[in-house]
């Protein structure tokens, strides 16, 4: 469920990249700093590969990393460090830090754990060559070289980074239902294709070998 892409703030994010307000890519990064108390990891099968299939960049930060890719593109090129942290007691990792390539020269970053208590809200940072933007959760804030600077805000701006992983409206998972139901009924593509969603678990899959290996790797789609 890849929701975020339908979130209001993204959406006006995306038009304000399709018409090349902030110039040219420079910069594209991705915060993810959540927490969960060892509570959460003691339930049986979470955080485990077998249940979950991953830690904390497969279960928190896939909905960042998948509306960084619907605004930047897939990363040509990531090296990866992931690790379990001694703030849990959990097979997979709840801490990521990652940086990327893109086909275009421009770089970024990713820090994703699950060790930030409070939490806070999930962030997106786009630096071009007009201007930057900066998306914290349910707020979009970008300002320009020209002097102009713009607001928007979600109406609901609740997330679940902190305590209550539930802690949050379902607007937008009901906004990519309908979206699909409609393609269905019309038959057109949906928003988010199957192939199109796959380009995350490619970027997480390829965040976990680079760690593994010890190196920079490129990622699934151009190896």
């Amino acid at each position: 469920m890849l929701q975020h892409r339908f979130r209001p703030v993204a959406r006006v994010l995306t038009q304000t990249l399709q018409r090349g307000d902030l110039g040219r890519l420079i910069s594209a990064s991705a915060r993810i700093y959540n927490w969960r108390s060892q509570s959460y990891y003691d339930q049986p099968g979470r955080g485990t590969k077998e249940r979950d299939g991953g830690g904390v960049l497969l279960t928190q930060a896939i909905h960042t990393l998948d509306l960084l890719i619907s605004l930047a593109g897939m990363p040509e090129e990531v090296a990866g460090w992931c690790a379990t942290s001694a703030m849990h007691r959990m097979e997979t990792e709840d801490l990521a830090i990652g940086v990327m390539r893109f086909a275009d020269g421009s770089i970024g970053s990713i820090n994703a754990t699950t060790c930030a208590y409070p939490g806070f809200p999930d962030g997106i940072d786009i630096i071009g060559t007009k201007g930057t933007a900066r998306l914290d959760g349910g707020s979009l804030h970008w300002q320009l070289h020209d002097g102009s600077s713009h607001v928007i805000e979600d109406e609901d701006k609740a997330g679940g980074a902190g305590v209550d992983p539930m802690a949050f409206s379902h607007h937008h998972h009901r906004a990519l239902i309908v979206d699909f139901l409609e393609a269905i009924d019309k038959g057109h593509k949906p928003a988010i294709t199957g192939r199109e969603a796959l380009k995350v678990h490619q970027l997480i899959d390829a965040l976990h070998r680079s760690s593994q290996a010890g190196r920079s790797i490129p990622t699934a789609s151009q190896a």
